[in-house]
Order: structure tokens, then sequence, then C-alpha cells
């Protein structure tokens, strides 16, 4: 069998049709938001009230959702002390709720936020137009108005290598899902159903039609009959 060797073809002689990638650019991105689910964080307060924080830097492993934060925030703060929280994930239509969070805080005193003004608001829920639900499991409440909601506990928070960020790993201890989005008879999402809100560069996005089936998915292949 012979072994396939690295192509030794000049730039312009290649066989005619073949497309050739375009060369691409060495950039400086402000941010690297290339496309992540937006969160909303709750976690308890010093005065037992509740903070309602979004972020955009979170992804799972098994029963675990690690989340990236700002080390001098009211959430992060709040994890420290009390490890208590509920991960709620909002749907694309919800995207002018997480935007009015975006500009609020929950510290008395605001640390400098570099970007756009922010200001103190202990009521976020109302401000945000979002409804607390109570949680079963844990302190904060769970957002009444987000498909999925993820009771869980931060088991570790530690900044990232270089002190600028703290990373939380957040065991899930309890799942709450819009009966919409769950497979009948199974205990599993339709990932048809479920759109997260994305935070591209910035901007908010949906998810598109669906492009294919992983081999390892639990939930049964879509057909072109059961799109009809």
């Amino acid at each position: 069998m012979r072994t396939a060797q690295p192509s030794t073809a000049q730039p312009g002689t290649e066989r005619p049709g073949t497309a050739q990638p375009a060369e691409h650019l060495t950039i400086t991105p402000s941010i690297l938001y290339f496309g992540t689910p937006v969160v909303l964080l709750t976690t308890e307060n010093p005065d037992g009230s509740f903070n309602l924080a979004p972020m955009s830097s979170a992804w799972a492993l098994g029963d675990v959702v690690v989340l990236g934060l700002g080390k001098d925030g009211r959430t992060g703060q709040n994890l420290a002390a009390r490890p208590e929280l509920v991960i709620n994930l909002p749907e694309p239509g919800q995207w002018p709720a997480v935007e009015r969070l975006g500009r609020l805080t929950g510290r008395p005193s605001p640390a400098p936020s570099g970007g756009r003004p922010i200001r103190y608001e202990p009521a976020k829920f109302e401000a945000a137009g979002l409804t607390p639900r109570p949680s079963r499991s844990v302190r904060p409440p769970r957002v009444a108005e987000c498909p999925i909601q993820l009771e869980a506990r931060a088991v570790r928070v530690g900044t990232d290598l270089a002190g600028d960020f703290l990373i939380v790993e957040a065991r899930v201890l309890r799942v709450h899902a819009d009966p919409r989005l769950v497979v009948p008879g199974t205990q599993h999402i339709e990932p048809a159903a479920w759109s997260p809100l994305i935070y591209n560069f910035r901007h908010y996005f949906g998810l598109g039609p669906e492009l294919g089936h992983s081999g390892i998915s639990e939930t049964p292949r879509r057909t072109a009959a059961a799109d009809e």
C-alpha cells in the first residue's frame, strides 16, 4: 500500500477546478465569544436576598458546569461564601431581559467595568421583568421564564492562571425543564425543540436548523417525515 505524500504543488499550479482555501488573516480580537450560551445565575447575597446576573462563559462536562466570572462581581463573591446557585438557560426571545441585566450590578459600590455604564440595582428580577420561583434543593430561586433551570452547588472556586477571572466548578443537583422540551416518556431534552440563547462576539443569536445527528446521541434521528 502506498503512503500518501504531502503535495508539492506550487501556488498557481493546482489542477483546474480544485478550490483552494483562502489565506487566513492573523487578527487580535478584543474578545473570544465565538458562540457560547448565555446563562442567568442566581446566588445568595450576604443579607439573605438574591442576586441575578447574566454570563456567557459556561460549559458542561457530565453533571459539572464550569463557569467563568469576573473576579470583582457580586456573583463570584457570593459563591465563594455561599456555594448554592441556579444556572438558568434563557431562550433567544429573552435576550432583551439579558441585556437589561447586563447594565446592572448587585454591588452597592460598583467596580469599574471598563465598558458601558452600570448601576447598582438590588431588585434585579423586577428590573429585568423576570419572576423568581422557589428551588427544591438550594436557596437561590430559579428564573420561572427560563425553559431550563439547573440547581447546583459550587464545589470549587478559584482564579484562572493569570488571576484575572474566577473559574467556578458547579455540580448540578437537579434539572428542571419545560415539558415542551422533553422527549415523551424519557429523561432527554428534544434537541429540535430547544434553542439556547447564543452570545456570538457580543451579538445575540439562536440556533439554526439541525444539520446532522451524532452517533452517540441518545435521542432518535429526525426524519423528513418527522419535520412535516
